[in-house]
């Protein structure tokens, strides 16, 4: 009986995929959930982390996750967006992916994708619009993938239950666990919230309650800076934006429904001072612009807030705790970066 027991326990744990796994969390901080089916595992990340930066992914083996997604920008890019493979045109900016393992839906209009396993898809095969090129080959991912002497063997310790299965479906897999470790709990603001009184400056202090006065959390909500949901945006009056041709319907490209017109889903505010430029189609360059755009009216529609003045030295105090939210450790951690080495050999 007690064998039984023990079993059990062993296989719910194995189910949540977050017992045995180091996250390197702080105290207080929970891991970001994790889907029965993928438990996380050393091997997997290290896998799905070389993945990250391989090229391959892409048909013409010009494009990685990371050509979109640099750390030092937060795992975004400086780009209102970026082309994809071949110079197709790309059509909004790249989202941050710091702490992207808590947040459902993924991206900025598509309330279908929930899971990083299957967000993976969108930019590798996805054609509206094309990014990595993907789209129809697996099995010609495959055989790049197993022509390399180094990926069969990383493959097999990732998926030892699968027989070292190399699949889009195990790429995929493997790129969100690794996904799930781009984890940013060290600001100086996460510090102040940890009791380090003198990890904010008196600016910054002041720029923290000035937020929540103006209600910038009624969108930006939590820990990590975001209501996940979809809001409508704009920056100029309503009958500026019945007279404006729509340029990206938002949400409602998906849900067909007419009050979603322009339904933006609330970006995280982590990093926000390393993610620019701003907005879903990158076009505010400057981070007090951004700030100014939304004092303006800008984006708090759905929130009925009232017109907001604030003076220089008050804008000045926010600026300063938005800064306060970059996490320089996650964006230098060396174990988040590219592979020096694959099976003990230089890459």
């Amino acid at each position: 009986m007690r064998r039984a027991v023990l079993l059990l326990l062993f296989l719910a744990s194995a189910a949540q995929g977050q017992t045995t796994f180091d996250w390197h969390l702080p105290p207080g901080v929970a891991p970001p959930p994790v889907p029965a089916g993928n438990a996380m595992s050393a091997a997997k990340v290290e896998l799905g982390r070389r993945l990250f930066y391989d090229a391959d992914l892409s048909i013409d083996g010009t494009t990685s996750c990371a050509t979109c997604h640099e750390q030092h920008r937060a795992f975004t890019e400086g780009n209102p967006t970026h082309p994809g493979v071949r110079g197709a045109a790309g059509r909004r900016n790249v989202m941050g992916l710091a702490n992207v393992g808590y947040f459902a839906p993924l991206t900025w209009a598509d309330p279908h994708q929930q899971k990083l396993e299957t967000q993976a898809l969108v930019p590798m095969m996805g054609e509206h619009p094309v990014e990595m090129g993907m789209g129809g080959q697996d099995y010609e991912l495959a055989r790049r993938l197993r022509s390399d002497d180094c990926y069969p063997r990383m493959f097999r310790a990732a998926f030892p239950e699968r027989g070292g299965e190399i699949s889009t479906n195990t790429v995929t897999m493997a790129l969100a666990s690794f996904e799930r470790t781009l984890l940013s709990h060290d600001a100086p603001y996460d510090k102040y919230r940890r009791g380090d009184a003198s990890a904010l400056s008196p600016t910054a202090t002041r720029g923290l309650a000035l937020f929540h006065s103006l209600r910038c959390d009624s969108c930006h909500a939590g820990d990590n800076f975001t209501d996940q949901k979809f809001h409508r945006l704009g920056l100029y009056s309503e009958t500026e934006a019945e007279a404006r041709p729509a340029r990206d319907h938002g949400l409602r490209e998906v849900t067909g429904t007419a009050s979603d017109e322009g339904a933006i889903r609330t970006p995280s505010l982590r990093n926000i001072a390393l993610t620019g430029p701003y907005m879903h189609d990158g076009s505010i360059a400057k981070l007090e612009d951004a700030i100014r755009a939304h004092l303006k009216g800008g984006g708090l529609r759905d929130a009925e807030l009232k017109r907001l003045s604030i003076n220089f030295a008050q804008q000045t105090d926010l600026l300063a705790f938005l800064e306060s939210l970059s996490d320089r450790e996650f964006v230098t951690n060396p174990e988040l970066a590219l592979p020096r080495t694959a099976c003990g050999k230089p890459l």
